[in-house]
């Protein structure tokens, strides 16, 4: 019988350790004082109680709903990583910012010393530069997987490139080509020029690849910032089922190149040659980018994708079966 009475009260001492310690957040020599026990003892009573099951730590996820839309995402698309950033209601720059946060941490995590980075132009690229904050140097490389249009710091992915090195710790190769070229046979040319070609060579055996995603539905959209035309070639082009614009290529909803003359003009690396990258990450945000994010899905060009909430509910309810994840 006394060792039973024994038993109970150890128990007891050691429940009582251990609400002290693990709810109340009291130290371990300030229980020694308080309950009159060496601290060697209440060492034992806290080891003992956790091998015994009397500690259960549950860690609440502020972020489920995130996390829920990440692995929907993952589940449903040829996606291996999604990454999803909570919404600022009424106001898209904000969004922007956020995501671009993500994914500039995102790839502060990831890279290493030695590392081949490729990226596009574009506004979601350049809210991921401007969000780069670490506390180390890479030694990476930075190259433009696309020539460049001069006027906007968004696509001039030369200043891009030279940004995103800086602030990373490494160094940039410029692309010294205009993203469009005059005509078929001039775009030919410029990419034989040695030049030019070293940075694609090098941009094809990058680690990693950072792109946009572009809509050309609304007459805001980028695509207009590199190549403006008039509102009712607009309108034939979505009309036409283009769907997106991705390293400056516009592209069927099915994921294809279109058959469209400008394509034939750019200077850039082909969609389809994203394929035998390693890691290929997309970063984009807004209502009107859900069905070129649909495009480039279906296209398999993407390992990662970067977006926020909103966006993220949007995409996965056009998938057959997810309507109601909104």
């Amino acid at each position: 019988m006394a060792d039973k009475k024994n038993d109970i009260e150890l128990m007891r001492q050691m429940h009582t350790v251990l609400v002290l310690h693990f709810l109340e957040g009291k130290k371990q020599t300030e229980i020694s004082e308080l309950l009159n026990l060496s601290t060697s003892k209440v060492n034992r009573l806290i080891t003992q109680g956790r091998k015994m099951g009397m500690v259960r730590i549950d860690i609440e996820n502020p972020f489920q709903r995130l996390t829920d839309l990440e692995h929907l995402l993952e589940e449903t698309t040829p996606l291996s990583k999604a990454l999803v950033t909570s919404s600022v209601e009424g106001s898209p720059n904000t969004t922007l910012k956020q995501v671009g946060r993500a994914a500039a941490n995102h790839l502060v995590e990831t890279i290493r010393d030695g590392d081949i980075i490729a990226i596009t132009g574009g506004k979601a690229v350049g809210a991921v530069v401007q969000n780069i904050e670490t506390d180390r140097r890479f030694n990476v490389t930075v190259v433009p997987l696309t020539g460049g249009v001069q006027g906007k710091y968004h696509t001039d992915v030369n200043h891009q490139a030279s940004l995103m090195a800086e602030k990373l710790g490494g160094k940039a190769l410029q692309l010294h080509a205009p993203l469009f070229a005059e005509s078929r046979e001039q775009r030919d040319m410029l990419m034989e020029v040695a030049s030019i070609r070293e940075v694609l060579d090098l941009a094809r055996k990058a680690s990693v690849a950072l792109v946009g995603i572009g809509s050309i539905a609304t007459p805001g959209s980028s695509y207009y910032d590199l190549h403006p035309m008039p509102d009712s070639d607009r309108k034939m082009l979505v009309g036409s089922g283009v769907g997106a614009e991705f390293l400056a290529y516009l592209m069927r909803q099915d994921g294809t190149v279109a058959d469209y003359a400008l394509n034939s003009r750019l200077v850039a690396l082909a969609p389809e040659e994203l394929r035998r990258f390693k890691r290929v990450i997309g970063v984009t945000s807004g209502e009107e980018k859900v069905w070129p994010i649909r495009a480039v899905l279906n296209g398999n060009y993407l390992n990662s994708l970067i977006l926020d909430e909103d966006t993220a509910s949007a995409v996965l309810a056009t998938m057959e079966g997810k309507q109601n994840v909104a």
